[in-house]
């Protein structure tokens, strides 16, 4: 199947668009000249923050925010972790603007936008009550428009020529803390996936729904790692205890296959003020890195033994690693007058440190793109200058991307207290950076491959008819992205070859009762595997009542 139209042969450039600069000229760092902003074009008109859900108040800083811009001024900041137990009340909904920014790229300044998104639904590409087990509350057969005789809606009706279907829909029922709880991670592993649910993580047989296992934890799960090992195993952080001031410092490794417990441990303090504040969970091989506001420490996976720590007794301490195709680098802050960040080649079992790469002053590292080859968007807030980089595997810089297009600055959870993880909002594969335009005001985004030996924009596919789309995955020579479902319309996963073309759509999902519930999936995570897509929510309201938890699409 084809899904036209063929994306234009030039580039189309709608009058909101900015752009990524020529390559600027190179100083010491390889980077532009202080007080040279190649972003200095006619500013593109403010887009105001969208109100967002479940804001947390700022929590105070307690040390610099390492890695990531600040917020502009006159900003609140990004909420942190969920309190363990509050009073009983019905959700809070705050309008606030995020620590997070957006630079539109060929405009003057940064623009906030409310989470680690302006669109709460569109998909980032992760012992429970007796209420809190998933059940498949929504009846799905093959599509007659018949349903089982139980009343609820056959979400396959009305279901037109070349469309897949639903597969099995899972709801869950909890009755818990006032402001909702996390539905953390997504990971589909063989014929198995599985999903987090505020206390406990369950999995299902990926072809018919049917429950293998369900493991509870003793307290809320706080962070978990979307990587997994070679042999299915992830690691999955929880608190210390059910209490408002409890930490995320328990570390468990789980077999998801199996869906036991290998191993549970604490996580040592790394000085009086490690303090764990939101963080993040990074494996690659046999090492798992534990970052945290500042501080990080990685651990054997398969034994638990300590392997290193970020070091900050040295002139540049790595504050967080991360890591893809059994590569490591680390974000480190200098201790210098200007607090100088520094990007570092690791090795991923001692620790020890290779190439550096060190930013000019007041630029910070606002995403990382990839590990292996290393591409990095770094940011400077105050000059307003951004520039999408490519290292080379000895950490000089080879490339600096250009190109038109409104992207997103951050391409993920970038609050104050949260370490940089690989974004899952672009993709790289085929010495080819897949990354998406910013949807604006009802218009249709698109999606740009950038060389990255010339830093150019090879070509650009556009979503058509005001839809929205996202790269989900490349590898073997094509790219997959997700078309994102509307009220009235399914969504649909679609290839297009490296060297572009025409893309071709390997799933439609259906229309008529499944769209508006595909389409209302909050803060989704999302999986394409086996012909299969998945589709879960982020956050439970928790108000004990039935919510749609996971969704899957097949032929």
């Amino acid at each position: 199947m084809t899904e036209p139209p063929q994306p234009p042969p030039q580039p189309p450039t709608p009058s909101d668009y900015g752009h990524l600069p020529g390559p600027p000229q190179p100083s010491a760092h390889g980077f532009p000249p202080q007080g040279a902003n190649p972003y200095a074009r006619q500013p593109a008109p403010e887009q105001p923050p969208r109100p967002q859900q479940f804001q947390q108040p700022q929590q105070p800083a307690t040390q610099p925010m390492y890695g990531y811009p600040p917020p502009p001024p006159g900003l609140p900041g990004m909420p942190t972790t969920v309190p363990a137990t509050p009073s009983k009340k019905k959700p809070t909904v705050l309008v606030a603007a995020s620590a997070a920014a957006l630079l539109l790229v060929g405009g003057v300044g940064w623009i906030a936008f409310a989470g680690a998104d302006d669109d709460p639904n569109k998909p980032v590409a992760q012992g429970s009550p007796a209420d809190g087990k998933a059940s498949a509350s929504a009846s799905v057969d093959n599509g007659d428009g018949s349903g089982n005789g139980s009343g609820e809606a056959d979400l396959n009706s009305g279901r037109k020529q070349g469309e897949g279907k639903v597969l099995w829909l899972k709801t869950v029922k909890i009755d818990g803390p006032g402001m909702g709880v996390e539905s953390p991670g997504q990971w589909v592993v063989g014929d198995t996936v599985v999903k987090g649910v505020w206390k406990s993580l369950t999995a299902w047989s990926t072809a018919d729904g049917k429950e293998k296992w369900t493991l509870p934890f003793p307290t809320l799960i706080c962070a978990t790692s979307q990587q997994t090992t070679a042999d299915g195993k992830t690691v999955v952080m929880y608190k210390d205890g059910e209490s408002d001031t409890a930490s995320c410092t328990q570390m468990r490794v789980v077999d998801l296959k199996t869906g036991k417990e290998v191993w549970s441990k604490e996580v040592p303090k790394e000085g009086l003020f490690d303090l764990f504040t939101s963080p993040t969970v990074d494996i690659t091989g046999d090492t798992v890195a534990i970052n945290r506001g500042g501080n990080a420490s990685a651990f054997r996976i398969s034994t638990g033994d300590k392997l290193f720590t970020g070091n900050q007794a040295e002139g540049c301490g790595a504050d967080s690693y991360t890591s893809g195709n059994g590569k490591m680098i680390a974000l480190a802050t200098c201790r210098d007058e200007d607090s100088t960040v520094e990007v570092q080649g690791i090795d991923p079992v001692t620790g020890a440190k290779g190439w550096t790469f060190r930013l000019p002053p007041k630029f910070k590292v606002t995403g990382i793109h990839s590990v292996d080859p290393v591409v990095l968007d770094l940011g400077n807030e105050g000059s307003k200058e951004r520039s999408i980089v490519v290292l080379g595997p000895d950490g000089k810089q080879t490339a600096t991307l250009t190109g038109e297009g409104n992207f997103p600055v951050g391409c993920g959870d970038t609050g104050l207290f949260r370490s940089l993880t690989t974004c899952d909002s672009s993709a790289v594969a085929d010495n080819t950076l897949y990354l998406a335009t910013r949807e604006s005001g009802g218009k249709a985004n698109e999606i740009v491959a950038f060389d990255l030996a010339s830093g150019k924009a090879k070509w650009r596919t556009p979503a058509g008819d005001g839809r929205t789309i996202t790269p989900l995955k490349a590898a073997d020579g094509q790219l997959v992205f997700y078309r994102l479902a509307e009220e009235d319309k399914g969504g649909e996963i679609l290839s297009i070859p490296a060297a572009g073309g025409t893309p071709t759509a390997l799933l439609r999902n259906p229309s008529g009762p499944a769209a508006p519930i595909e389409h209302s999936f909050r803060l989704p995570k999302v999986d394409w595997a086996d012909g299969r897509f998945f589709i879960s929510t982020g956050r439970l309201k928790a108000e004990g009542k039935e919510e749609k938890l996971l969704m899957v699409f097949g032929m």
